[in-house]
């Protein structure tokens, strides 16, 4: 997402409330880095979240999912 809104380790996806481990203070770029969003699905998830969202959710993201919180039941981390 971005610099000032990176998640702790060990923090949980505000999307899905999957637990993951943030890469961006990483030796080497963190996973998200290579997965591409559009503009305004970027936009509205600054809107939803302030946080990072892990890998299963951006992947699912880029493929067209809606950035919404998904239900307690989706846990995808």
């Amino acid at each position: 997402m971005s610099a000032q809104a990176v998640s702790e380790p060990g923090d949980r996806c505000p999307r899905c409330g999957g637990a993951f481990d943030c890469g961006m203070h990483d030796a080497a770029p963190c996973a998200c880095t290579g997965i591409a969003l559009d503009t305004p699905t970027l936009g509205r998830l600054h809107q939803l979240y302030s946080g990072c969202l892990c890998l299963n959710c951006l992947r699912a993201l880029a493929a067209g999912d809606a950035p919404e919180r998904l239900g307690s039941s989706a846990g995808c981390g």
